[in-house]
């Protein structure tokens, strides 16, 4: 077997004990059908990759899983829904991480989760580590997972999405931090567009988060085979965990609001401190002006002309007028910041 191939991994456990495979797409459209699972053991299969897409087909034909389901495996999630079907619970949704660069857009992940009486499958855009901590429960029988069904097998796997967003809004909130550190010291030029770049990405983790709101709303209320009731809980908490999510998103979008108006606000004091100063050298230097273009003026009758000292005291009369001037201006407390 090609070892690139493995892009899959199976648990199949109980309260007594738990078995970890992994595998191609092509070995579990082969060996994992309805009849080959379990009943006494929950089952759950992950893809890391849904490039296989013949071998996908394969499975869910295997567990009797519809066309139109597989479709929503591969179509664009433009919107996340909940459909339930006689032998299964089949929805989409977006995870999200932390960013590893300056880029407005986030790390997104479309995830499929197909919910059957003893199985749980999750179909993954890409490899990507989001599930450590369910899978460390399993092997360390951590809580309950190990004596509970698959509906909270699910449950741990959204938990773990929805930790995510915690993860990604405390790194939007940290940088919206640094920026107003940098507003308050010294803003540059680039200080509005990073304000505008965290918007972006406040915005988009909205988008993401707002659709597994609506999700476990429902799961909370689902009176289904699927979903046992003692667990509705447990979905009614990762509801309040995106609404508190959402929450957090909008003061954050406020406080970055706010931010813009404190950076144009700086910005207009900066340039009220130019102004000021240019207002008070041009307020100094008009009336010496109007004295060396008086006695640059051509006239032959001019008194001062043939003073012996007359230069002196010119020289004299605007160092002392601009003396007095800048003695005005300080009074006034025009000349500080």
């Amino acid at each position: 077997m090609d070892p690139n191939a493995v892009i899959c991994q199976l648990y199949t456990y109980n309260a007594d004990a738990y078995l970890l495979t992994r595998n191609s797409p092509k070995y579990y459209a082969e060996h994992f059908a309805s009849r080959e699972l379990q009943e006494d053991k929950v089952h759950w299969l992950n893809f890391h990759s849904i490039e296989d897409r013949p071998h996908i087909e394969q499975l869910c034909e295997n567990l009797s899983i519809g066309k139109l389901s597989v479709e929503d495996i591969y179509n664009e999630c433009k919107r996340s829904k909940l459909d339930e079907y006689p032998n299964y619970l089949i929805f989409t949704i977006k995870s999200a991480l932390p960013r590893d660069s300056d880029s407005f857009l986030l790390q997104q992940e479309k995830i499929t989760f197909i919910l059957g009486e003893n199985y749980l499958l999750s179909f993954q855009e890409r490899s990507s580590d989001h599930f450590t901590d369910v899978r460390d429960r399993i092997e360390h029988k951590r809580g309950k997972i190990r004596s509970k069904g698959p509906d909270f097998l699910m449950f741990r796997l959204l938990e773990s999405i929805t930790d995510n967003y915690f993860e990604v809004l405390d790194d939007i909130v940290a940088s919206i931090e640094k920026l107003e550190g940098r507003i308050t010291r010294n803003p540059h030029s680039d200080t509005l567009k990073r304000i505008e770049t965290q918007k972006r990405r406040l915005i988009e983790l909205r988008k993401v988060v707002f659709p597994i709101k609506e999700i476990t709303s429902h799961l909370e209320k689902m009176d289904s085979p699927f979903l046992k009731h003692e667990n509705h809980y447990y979905f009614s908490e990762l509801k309040d965990n995106c609404l508190t999510v959402l929450e957090e998103i909008d003061a954050n979008k406020q406080i970055l609001e706010g931010m813009a108006n404190l950076y144009y606000a700086v910005q207009g004091q900066k340039m009220n401190q130019i102004m000021k100063l240019l207002t008070v050298i041009s307020a100094i230097f008009i009336p010496l002006t109007f004295i060396v273009g008086v006695y640059g003026m051509n006239f032959e009758n001019m008194p001062e002309l043939k003073s012996k000292h007359g230069y002196y005291i010119a020289w004299a009369v605007m160092i002392s007028l601009a003396g007095l001037l800048l003695y005005f201006f300080h009074k006034r407390g025009w000349l500080n910041k």
